[in-house]
This record gives structure tokens, C-alpha cells and sequence, in this order.
């Protein structure tokens, strides 16, 4: 699984998110600023991670993003689960490699595929944000 641009800012949010310490919805403009990307695309990733039970929103003056999950109870294939398509594995983007037919790569990146699919499905946000703050980037 590698993630496309849209499921990197996803976590990097995501991360963002859970580094702020406060119990304040962090408002879109923050995590735009922070992460140096584009408000109305950001803005778009943070309504469909919402809509995924990722995060809850809240509107007005004080509004902004929060976890819906505890970080401990997050993991990261949760975060990218709606951006990434379901079952695609094949390093070269072929969609029917593995079922009846395989790429040229498919048994040696099969085996790869699977350590990055179990990563995602075990690490944790709160594993994560263990890591020293001084030496970390979100």
C-alpha cells in the first residue's frame, strides 16, 4: 500500500490533531499553516475523515477539528482507510494482479504488501506521538 498525497495529509492532520495538547478543537487555518498545505483541499480530507469517524467537527467561533477516537484507540489504517482503494496491493496498479493473474512483481511485493497492511492495522496514533517532540515533524 503506498499512500497518495491525499491519505499523507490525512495522517499528517490526523497527527497534528492528537499533538495538540488542549481539549480545543484545532481549526482548519492552524492545521493548514502547520502542515503547508492548501486550506480548501485540507479542509475537503478533514470533512471525509468526519464522515469516517475519525475526527467530529464542530462549526462556529470556537469550532474546529478533534479526535473522535482516543489516539490509543486509533490506528493509522483507520486515518487512510478512505483515501486509499480498498484491496489495491499490486506495486504496479494493476487491478486484477493476484486473483487470477499476477504482474511481474506480485510474489515478491505480495509478501512486502502485507507488512505494510499490518503496520497500518496495528500501529496506533499514540505510538506515534511517544516519539521525542524534539527530534519529530508532523
Amino acid at each position: 500500500m503506498w499512500l497518495n498525497s491525499t491519505a499523507q495529509n490525512a495522517l499528517r492532520a490526523v497527527l497534528y490533531i492528537a499533538n495538540q495538547h488542549g481539549s480545543e478543537p484545532v481549526r482548519v487555518d492552524e492545521i493548514a499553516a502547520a502542515l503547508e498545505c492548501p486550506r480548501n483541499y485540507l479542509s475537503k480530507t478533514l470533512h471525509t475523515l468526519t464522515r469516517a469517524g475519525v475526527l467530529t467537527s464542530m462549526r462556529g467561533r470556537h469550532g474546529g477539528f478533534q479526535l473522535a477516537v482516543a489516539p490509543e484507540a486509533l490506528h493509522l489504517g483507520q486515518v487512510v482507510a478512505s483515501f486509499v482503494p480498498a484491496g489495491e496491493r499490486c506495486l504496479l496498479g494493476r487491478s486484477g494482479c493476484g486473483s487470477t493473474q499476477t504482474c511481474l512483481v506480485h510474489h515478491r511485493w505480495s509478501r512486502v504488501a502485507s507488512r505494510v497492511e499490518e503496520f497500518f492495522g496495528k500501529t496506533t496514533v499514540a505510538e506515534l506521538l511517544l516519539q521525542d517532540p524534539a527530534t519529530r515533524i508532523i
